[in-house]
């Protein structure tokens, strides 16, 4: 059996994206195909470069796979004959996946209405925003919904390709191509572990912010929705209804994400066990914080120090 794919190249589309399907579809098994999508198929790509495709369009119409890499965030409208084409090979029951933003090119033509979709964390919310009708998985690193595919951001590309390898051809092969490509064939977690805590994120100074403030420089240290209340002057009613409208979460859900944040920088900067990471950041035990670590980033605090710390201290190894 030969999987025939066939990659759109789209105006501005990111090359890391694009070379990703290149990679992983080129070996044994596949037939690769680069369409263009503009007149001419002479296409810009950034950094100055200029794609070319000796395919069209016409190429959809004998894929087995479509692939649709990652799309410009600024202005960038599909062309509606590709829409149109997208369209008519989704009925045709061929199978259609983007990568990272390329999710708004599915959407654009409605192919994700009443699906769940992924996409990078940055863009869930504009997505959302442009087209409701899509069940947003701001969490995961990819979804498969049979007939469409979707990932995350960059590198969750190569985790969508290689789980449509291992569905095509089974483990083994996916395996030898994640070796090939020196990655790893399965990731653990999901995007949310990459996405900045809530206490990195810009906060307009409001009303609740020294409230805030306070209970921050006490997380490690029981906290009530009472003592924050009366910190507040409020009733305990009054400040959650006050919370939930500057704040946008509940008080309870807030500290949670703070804890959490806590415990993601400490695992990131110390080399504090996991009984003191829990101790210092409020979440009590290591069982605990194990706990909200699965809960909230589907992964383990030993697999969330592993990955980050060892990228931190890479960024921050004098060079010799």
């Amino acid at each position: 059996m030969t999987v025939r794919v066939v990659v759109t190249l789209l105006e501005g589309t990111s090359l890391f994206e694009l070379a990703v399907p290149c990679a992983v579809f080129a070996g044994k098994g596949y037939e690769l195909t680069l369409c263009s999508t503009a007149p001419g198929g002479v296409q810009h790509a950034p950094g100055g470069l200029s794609l070319s495709a000796e395919r069209g369009l016409e190429a959809l119409h004998e894929a087995d796979l479509i692939v649709v890499p990652a799309c410009l965030m600024d202005g960038y409208e599909p062309p509606a004959d590709l829409l149109e084409a997208l369209r008519a090979a989704h009925a045709r029951g061929t199978r259609i996946a983007a990568l990272c933003s390329g999710a708004f090119v599915l959407a654009a033509a409605g192919l994700l209405d009443g699906r769940r979709a992924a996409t990078h964390w940055m863009y869930a919310e504009e997505l959302r925003r442009r087209h409701p009708a899509v069940e947003v998985d701001d969490r995961s690193l990819y979804v498969d919904e049979g007939s469409v595919l979707t990932s995350a951001g960059t590198a969750a590309a190569i985790d969508l390709c290689l789980h449509i390898v291992r569905g095509d051809y089974g483990t083994a092969a996916a395996a030898e191509v994640s070796r090939f490509m020196v990655v790893a064939p399965h990731r653990e977690g999901d995007q949310s572990q990459y996405a900045p805590p809530p206490a990195a994120l810009p906060r307009p100074p409001q009303g609740l912010a020294p409230v805030l403030d306070w209970a921050v420089a006490r997380l490690h240290q029981p906290l009530t929705i009472g003592e924050l209340a009366s910190r507040a002057g409020m009733s305990t009613r009054t400040f959650g209804r006050h919370f939930a409208a500057e704040v946008g979460v509940t008080p309870l859900k807030w500290l949670n994400q703070q804890r959490l944040a806590r415990a993601r920088e400490l695992l990131e900067t110390t080399d504090l066990g996991v009984d003191a990471v829990a101790e210092r950041s409020g979440l009590g035990s290591a069982d605990s914080l194990r706990q909200h670590f699965h809960r909230a980033l589907s992964t383990t605090p030993a697999a969330y120090r592993r990955t980050f710390r060892a990228a931190k201290d890479r960024a921050t190894a004098p060079v010799t």
